[in-house]
């Protein structure tokens, strides 16, 4: 199960590869054309909407209930499996389309006391309907994952990444004298045709599966023990999305509502929305290529062995391993690159060398902890197979608090919007920690010898990473042109990775060739 598990990572993380990639060429068309300014702040603030709701109704609470019940009725009654797969798509649809209708006129309502034209208004209006479409299309990955095939939910985002890209380029190309209020408005319609899109697609994958039916006898109460177990979920990441949505109102703040507060000064300026999303962007590709891919990967083989506990704890100890193999030196690798990878990726057009700078300062803090948030979506994973949720959702609950704290309080400190990327990393930090100790509590020797040894070994490598690639950047000094930025981004990479591997492969780690693909 444990080579089943690693396969389709690695098919998840190639094709996720494909996807980050294509996302890359996505911010960097963004950024050439609307810059880190007031609109960029504007579209990244709306898109937030939909997301929340992918990443709780689709992504999150209501797939990570229904894969478990799901896969346990493929296999012992596929056609039971089919009716509920069947009804979950049609309640999902008629609740999310009707939260749609009522947020569009809600948002109508709003701006018609608007008293100026609120540009992040007009966006979350046009983009709204991308939410059922994509929360349709996570369920559909979700089926998709049960029968082993992964490639097209990892796939599914090239096509709004490709969207996007187009809508940017089409902008420009039709008209030089197009404004850039229009212009993103433009794009912003993009992301929902992206949306009708990626479902026609995850139905042709769902071809010959033969999963539509109207019979929905016995169906119904297997609904019920989905929400049972999402109940929990979906509580608790609603309150995590809410603390989303309020860092978003932090870093927005300044280009949706104004430059003071309480008649203070803001901290923060226009542009600290588009920087700390683009700092995303980037901390999250190796996280979405690996530590995610892995989680994701992991999550089916789990909840098929939830009844074996000796071949869950050897399935949930390899993928620890795996995570801190690869998560820790991708933390320490984003540190050294972090002011080259933003100029390489973004600079260019109406994005300036002071906008990459501002772009790598946010970075910095969110790189410290790119093994820390693989562990977690790992871990909280496991927990959902075991059919425990609350446990996960009472540290994240804790987690919100603190994170809410540290955000109100670092922003006013120099980090000035690097203060969300730093009290981000610090609370994933504790709740992996957490995370692990109360698994290591239910299930024994999670961190057994093997596991310990490991990580030891991953420390040592990544600080010898760290020290040959940190010289190579020092050596290649700081770039001003987009050229020299691309050749240290190059070449520390590749110093970086083959140092790795070298010492590594010296060390005799298995985690080397389970990463590669080889056992």
């Amino acid at each position: 199960m444990a080579e089943r598990f690693e396969k389709h990572s690695r098919t998840f993380s190639l094709l996720t590869l494909l996807s980050r990639l294509t996302g890359l060429v996505r911010d960097a068309t963004l950024s050439r054309v609307f810059g880190a300014a007031g609109v960029m702040d504007a579209f990244f603030f709306a898109f937030i909407i939909p997301n929340l709701f992918r990443r709780l109704f689709g992504e999150g609470a209501l797939a990570s209930a229904f894969i478990p019940t799901y896969a346990q009725l493929d296999k012992s009654d596929p056609i039971v499996a089919k009716r509920l797969a069947c009804l979950v798509i049609a309640c999902l649809v008629v609740a999310l389309g009707c939260l749609t209708l009522i947020g569009e006129l809600g948002l109508y309502i709003i701006s018609l006391y608007s008293k100026d034209d609120n540009l992040a208004l007009r966006l979350m209006m046009i983009m709204l309907p991308y939410m059922p479409l994509v929360c349709v299309v996570a369920i559909f990955g979700a089926m998709l994952q049960v029968h082993g095939k992964f490639g097209p939910s990892a796939a599914a985002p090239i096509v709004l990444n490709i969207c996007l890209i187009a809508a940017a380029i089409a902008g420009i190309a039709a008209t030089k004298d197009i404004d850039a209020q229009t212009h993103v408005s433009f794009v912003a319609a993009a992301v929902v045709l992206a949306g009708v899109i990626q479902v026609l697609w995850m139905l042709f994958a769902l071809r010959g599966r033969g999963w539509w039916t109207r019979d929905l006898r016995l169906a119904r109460s297997e609904l019920k023990k989905i929400m049972r177990l999402a109940g929990p979920m979906i509580l608790g990441l609603g309150v995590l999305q809410l603390n989303t949505f309020f860092d978003a109102l932090i870093a927005s703040y300044p280009s949706t509502v104004g430059s003071t507060i309480f008649g203070f000064d803001y901290p923060l300026t226009q542009g600290a929305m588009a920087a700390v999303s683009f700092a995303q962007r980037l901390y999250q590709f190796p996280l979405g290529v690996f530590g995610i891919a892995i989680a994701t990967a992991i999550y089916p083989a789990l909840s098929r062995l939830a009844n074996d506990e000796d071949a869950f704890s050897d399935t949930l100890r390899r993928g620890l391993r795996l995570v801190v193999f690869i998560g820790l030196p991708a933390s320490a690798g984003l540190i050294i690159v972090a002011q080259p990878l933003a100029a390489t990726i973004l600079q260019g057009g109406d994005f300036s060398a002071s906008d990459s700078n501002r772009v790598a300062f946010v970075l910095l803090g969110y790189a410290t902890a790119v093994w820390a948030y693989s562990m977690t979506h790992v871990l909280t994973r496991a927990f959902y197979a075991m059919g425990n949720v609350k446990t996960p959702v009472r540290i994240a609950v804790g987690m919100v608090a603190l994170n809410l704290v540290l955000n109100c309080t670092l922003i006013w400190t120099p980090l000035k919007e690097a203060g969300l990327a730093w009290s981000t990393a610090i609370c994933a930090v504790i709740q992996a920690s957490l995370l692990l100790w109360r698994a290591n509590s239910r299930i024994k020797n999670i961190v057994d010898k093997a596991v310990i040894l490991s990580w030891t070994k991953t420390i040592f490598a990544t600080m010898v990473m760290f020290i040959v690639a940190w010289f190579v950047a020092a050596w290649l000094g700081t770039q001003d042109t987009w050229t020299g930025s691309l050749v240290t981004l190059l070449a520390v990479v590749f110093v970086g990775t083959t140092t790795m591997f070298a010492v590594a492969g010296t060390l005799k780690m298995p985690e080397l060739w389970w990463a590669i693909g080889k056992r």
